[in-house]
């Protein structure tokens, strides 16, 4: 299963791609934390850290979609009993899919964190890529606490050694993520 990383660059556009090196130093130096999981169907990549997993990518290969597969994924990390954070691109009319990757996550219990807002340049596009945060967890989490641990995975997966990788400072995390003003906690 060694094409994961063109598996993943033909579905995911390239404002939300990390570099296959930058993929590589991850899985090496985070050993353990940052993973890969491939089967016939699916690829999951993630950050696992004691209180959270953070689920970078996940892709569940066309024709095995609507059978179950994708929910399998999410369900064997929810019996692991931490919070599940992800991106999600927002609902757009260029891409149908939007609409069904956002019924998926709901389907699945996830729920979009209204008072996180998430904007970030791409390191080598150069394009603005605005994501909503999702969460799934099985004891009460407020926005708060998943916009804290995202300012930790900004940190640690989105600009690890981006000055090395890429050639560019990254973004300060206050430029990226931050707060609205009406914050309601909705995980309970």
């Amino acid at each position: 299963m060694s094409d994961w990383y063109t598996r993943l660059t033909d579905y995911f556009p390239e404002k939300e791609m990390k570099s296959k090196r930058h993929f590589e130093l991850l899985f090496h130096e985070k050993e353990g934390i940052y993973q890969l999981e491939e089967g016939p169907d699916h690829i999951i990549v993630y950050f696992e850290k004691p209180q959270y997993i953070f689920i970078d990518y996940i892709l569940v290969k066309g024709n095995s979609r609507g059978k179950g597969t994708g929910s399998m994924v999410l369900d064997k990390l929810k019996s692991k009993g931490k919070a599940i954070i992800l991106e999600v691109e927002p609902v757009n009319l260029v891409d149908p899919d939007s609409g069904k990757r956002i019924r998926f996550y709901e389907k699945n219990d996830f729920l979009k964190m209204d008072a996180i807002s998430y904007e970030r340049i791409h390191q080598v596009t150069k394009e603005l890529n605005k994501m909503d945060v999702f969460c799934w967890s099985p004891v009460h989490k407020t926005e708060q606490w998943v916009f804290d641990q995202m300012q930790d995975i900004y940190e640690e997966v989105h600009t690890y050694k981006v000055r090395e990788l890429y050639g560019c400072a990254p973004q300060p995390v206050s430029e990226v993520l931050w707060m609205k003003t009406v914050a309601l906690s909705k995980l309970s």
